[in-house]
């Protein structure tokens, strides 16, 4: 399975304007040359610059109804795409938009990509173009319905974006899950009824909530967020978990400080039905995990990214859109554990040189086998991205801490040395390791020559004296 920069490389994205890697495939970040300095909110002004990267992914079909009105950036479904709106205008407009962050494609490029059938009711318009701004609508398997400009049909339209499905299940689990118990947690979220309190620590750069209820009010209506103890440039991640979930907010814009949009990732592991509605648009990055899910938006703007395994119906009742916004967040390490080099645990092993292809190299550098430093395999798992503290706050107990750069592999205050800590430090066979100079066996080997010719000398002192 492909993932990060070589999944990156085959979608042909490039580089991208964050040095994190938060999501896979080199998903989430603004890409291109032409990405503007920031994003700004909804609005209906010039273009204000170019997203070459995948703003809504749908690994199952993408089904469009009600009134929903226009997703706007790139758009990839693996499934069908199907147009039958029953209420608004007739025309549903993808790429470039009127109003959101007015962030399109490049021009020419394409705005909707379609592994499956593409379908359109009769009468009614898909649009990739306005005004000077224009883009291509592909598609790999049958046509119906109009298009504008015309689609090009595309056997493999949808090939080179298979591997994202897999890619975002696995990614979406290791978010929410450490070796199958929940990510630790480093604030609390409680449903007040009027509102969903996330309070966090105030300190760790990734902030982690799991959430196991509907974020509704008591009858089932919309209710407030506030967000409390978010250290500026901090990650939120919040784990959604359960097979059903429901949001219905009327909070849109003041969720959050200005670049917490950026930073801020609603992920839904297992759900296999969501909800997502309300009076107010709804701020942050969604991610869908469940390939068999269904998910369902009728907000009236999404601003941020959206990438589901699943399927999406996009409907509403009073118009219903997909803004285009990056997600620049640093989420937990997902990848492939490195395979731990042993450490020489006794005086009779030859020292590696510096030189040794096979060699661990010099103690805490990774030998030329591995991608990661890593204490063993029998150390415990612990993601490198962000300190895990528990609530201070009175809703909360105390969780455990780890340093937020220690690599894969490494705890806390732990050693993530490969090839061995200092003085009574454990070597990743488990054994402790010789250090020092009693860690080298020449060193060793004049020591006990020097025993050996002192006690020589002693029985021939003696020897003299008695004659």
């Amino acid at each position: 399975m492909l993932t990060g920069v070589a999944l990156a490389t085959v979608l042909g994205l490039g580089s991208t304007t964050a040095s994190a890697a938060p999501l896979p495939g080199g998903l989430g970040p603004c890409a291109g040359p032409s990405c503007p300095g920031s994003a700004q909110d909804p609005n209906n002004g010039p273009v204000a610059g170019y997203d070459e990267n995948i703003n809504v992914f749908v690994g199952g079909d993408f089904r469009v109804g009600g009134s929903a009105a226009e997703t706007e950036g790139k758009i990839v479904t693996l499934g069908d795409f199907s147009m039958h709106k029953t209420a608004g205008s007739s025309v549903y407009n993808v790429g470039v938009v009127g109003v959101g962050s007015r962030v399109p494609p490049p021009n020419g490029s394409d705005f909707l990509t379609v592994g499956g059938d593409l379908t359109v009711a009769d009468g009614q318009r898909l649009l990739a173009e306005e005004g000077s701004i224009s883009g291509k609508v592909t598609y790999a398997g049958e046509r119906s319905g109009r298009t504008e400009p015309d689609a090009v049909h595309v056997s493999d339209a949808a090939a080179p974006y298979a591997g994202l499905r897999g890619a975002l299940t696995t990614s979406s689990g290791c978010y929410a899950r450490v070796d199958g118990a929940a990510r630790p947690a480093t604030g609390t979220a409680v449903n007040q009824g009027h509102q969903t309190l996330f309070r966090g620590d105030g300190s760790s750069r990734l902030q982690v909530f799991n959430v196991d209820f509907d974020l509704v009010s008591a009858n089932g209506g919309d209710q407030g967020m506030a967000f409390e103890g978010i250290p500026d440039g901090a990650t939120v991640l919040v784990n959604m978990v359960g097979d059903s979930r429901t949001i219905s907010s009327y909070v849109g814009h003041d969720v959050g400080p200005e670049g917490f949009r950026e930073r801020l990732l609603w992920n839904f592991p297992d759900a296999s039905s969501i909800t997502i509605k309300g009076s107010a648009q709804f701020q942050g990055a969604v991610l869908v995990g469940s390939p068999g899910s269904t998910t369902k938006v009728s907000v009236p703007g999404m601003n941020g990214r959206f990438y589901t395994a699943g399927s999406l119906d996009h409907t509403a009742s009073s118009g219903a859109e997909f803004h285009g916004y990056p997600f620049t967040g640093d989420l937990p390490s997902c990848g492939t554990p490195p395979t731990p080099t042993p450490t020489p645990t006794g005086p009779t092993t030859e020292p590696t040189g510096p030189t040794d292809p096979t060699g661990p190299g010099e103690p805490g550098e990774p030998g030329p086998t591995e991608t990661a430093p890593t204490t063993g395999p029998t150390a415990p798992t612990v993601e490198p991205s962000a300190s895990v503290t528990g609530p201070t706050g009175p809703t909360g107990a105390p969780g455990g801490t780890a340093d937020p750069t220690a690599p894969a592999g490494a705890g806390g205050s732990s050693s993530a040395g490969g090839s061995g800590g200092g003085d009574g430090t454990e070597s990743d066979d488990g054994q402790l390791a010789l250090t020092g100079a009693l860690g080298n066996p020449w060193v060793l080997g004049a020591a006990v020559f020097a025993i050996a010719a002192g006690t020589a000398l002693t029985v021939l002192v003696r020897r003299r004296r008695l004659g």
